[in-house]
């Protein structure tokens, strides 16, 4: 069935319709919530509330914009409102921990192309430079520029998404581009080789629990967390610390690590 003879049916109340209509959109619409939130379960969340409410509001869908950006602009809202239910960052902890993402479901999205009007592609929304510093965004400021710059949208369409004029829509990117820039760190890429190399160090170290050894692969300012507990480990010497005691009282190899990908890099 076309896209509009599925919006018919769905309207109709086949929900096995609006199951295939929103199929097409699913994984796209989890790495939006993802990049929006940081976080994966956040973001599964998110999906789910999108597609419960598109299902719920099927019959306000008139057809002014295509069915994706109306999509796009349900999913966008349910993360403002996540973000703003978010307590306020402490000061002396990270303003948000991003989970990692696993290329196995980056490769469920149709291309790597950059979408027309976009200033970034897959590859590059998806590292974890950038979206931690996407992250210290204000979250209007973050749904502007992922809308704009990551998915392609004109800024008429942003405007429409976001209930905002074109005048709001350029000075939010235009403030947000500027933070990247001063927080995006600037670094030479490294190469696969090298990167594979440091994975398979950090393996072998830790399946001899060498300590020592695991934390000078670190860089100084390295993060450690332990979803779902709020504990936050900054820096080498607090991430020494945390390996030394757990997991299984310091004894690493009794959990093995096996070689992986996220955000289009080497992970364990």
């Amino acid at each position: 069935m076309t896209e509009p003879a599925l919006i018919a049916a769905a309207s109709a109340g086949d929900e096995a319709a609006f199951r295939d209509l929103a199929e097409q959109y699913r994984r796209e619409l989890h790495v939006h919530c993802y990049r929006m939130l940081g976080s994966v379960h956040d973001a599964e969340d998110a999906l789910q509330e999108t597609l419960l409410r598109a299902w719920r509001h099927l019959a306000s869908f008139q057809g002014r914009s295509s069915f994706r950006a109306w999509l796009y602009r349900i999913a966008t809202n349910v993360c403002l409102a996540a973000l703003g239910s978010r307590p306020e960052p402490n000061a002396t902890v990270e303003p948000g921990v991003l989970t990692p993402y696993p290329d196995a479901w980056l490769d469920e999205l149709s291309s790597e192309n950059a979408e027309p009007g976009a200033r970034y592609d897959l590859r590059e929304s998806v590292q974890l430079a950038l979206l931690t510093a996407i992250q210290t965004l204000p979250p209007r400021q973050r749904a502007a520029l992922l809308l704009r710059d990551v998915l392609g949208f004109s800024a008429k369409e942003v405007a429409q998404l976001l209930d905002v004029s074109s005048t709001s829509v350029h000075s939010a990117v235009r403030r947000a581009r500027a933070t990247l820039e001063r927080h995006a760190p600037d670094r030479s890429p490294t190469t696969d080789d090298v990167q594979r190399s440091l994975v398979q160090r950090y393996i072998d170290a830790w399946e001899a629990a060498d300590i020592p050894g695991l934390v000078a692969l670190l860089r100084e300012d390295a993060v450690t967390t332990m979803p779902p507990d709020p504990a936050v480990f900054l820096g080498r010497q607090a991430i020494a610390h945390f390996f030394a005691t757990v997991p299984a009282d310091g004894k690493l190899d009794k959990i093995p690590l096996l070689p992986t990908r996220a955000n289009r890099q080497p992970a364990v």
